[in-house]
C-alpha cells in the first residue's frame, strides 16, 4: 500500500495569515457591503467575492444588538438598491435595440421580425424588480390598498339613527 504525503504539509505559514473569509465586523467592509448594494448588485453575489464575508455572517452582522450602526446603513442601502432598480426599469423599458431580428427568407433576402424572447425576457427583468421594490420598500413602490365605503351609486351612505323614548311600566305591589 502507497501512502501519499501532502507536500504543502512541509510549508510552514506565517503565524499572523489568516485564513477563510473575515467574520469578524469590520466597518469599511460593512460600509463597501452597503456602498455595493445600493448600487443595486445582490447580497449573494457580494458576499461569493473572496474578501467578503459569506452571506450567514452578514445576517449574523444585522441580528446583532451591538451593531445598530450597521443595520440602519444595511436598511438605507436596501433603499437606495430600490431606487436604483426604479431608475434601471426605465431604462429596460426604454431599450428596444434587440426587439427586432432580421431573419433571412427563402429567396434569399432578409427581413426584420419581432423577436418575441427578448421582449418577453425585458418584461420579466422588469416585473422581477417591481416585485422585488414592493418587498424592500412597500411604502414608496407597493401596491396601494385603499377601501372605501359608498352607498348606492357611489353616493355617501346615510346614517339614521331613532331614538325614542318608551315609558317604563309602573310596577304593583303585591302586598
Amino acid at each position: 500500500m502507497t501512502r501519499r504525503t501532502n507536500t504543502n504539509q512541509s510549508k510552514s505559514k506565517p503565524a499572523n495569515s489568516k485564513i477563510g473569509r473575515p467574520s469578524s465586523y469590520a466597518k469599511a467592509v460593512g460600509t463597501a457591503i452597503c456602498e455595493r448594494l445600493s448600487q443595486g448588485e445582490s447580497l449573494r453575489r457580494i458576499c461569493s467575492d473572496k474578501d467578503m464575508p459569506g452571506k450567514s455572517t452578514v445576517m449574523r452582522w444585522l441580528a446583532d444588538k451591538d451593531l445598530l450602526g450597521f443595520r440602519d446603513q444595511y436598511a438605507r442601502a436596501r433603499e437606495l438598491q430600490a431606487d436604483y432598480w426604479a431608475e434601471e426599469i426605465i431604462e429596460i423599458a426604454d431599450d428596444g435595440t434587440n426587439d427586432y431580428v432580421e431573419r433571412a427568407n427563402k429567396d434569399g433576402s432578409t427581413s426584420k421580425a419581432v423577436d418575441s424572447e427578448h421582449i418577453n425576457r425585458s418584461r420579466l427583468r422588469v416585473d422581477t424588480r417591481k416585485w422585488l421594490m414592493a418587498r424592500l420598500a412597500p411604502k414608496k413602490y407597493g401596491d396601494r390598498v385603499t377601501a372605501e365605503h359608498s352607498g348606492l351609486d357611489g353616493t355617501p351612505i346615510r346614517h339614521h339613527v331613532d331614538i325614542a323614548f318608551i315609558p317604563a311600566p309602573i310596577l304593583q305591589d303585591n302586598k
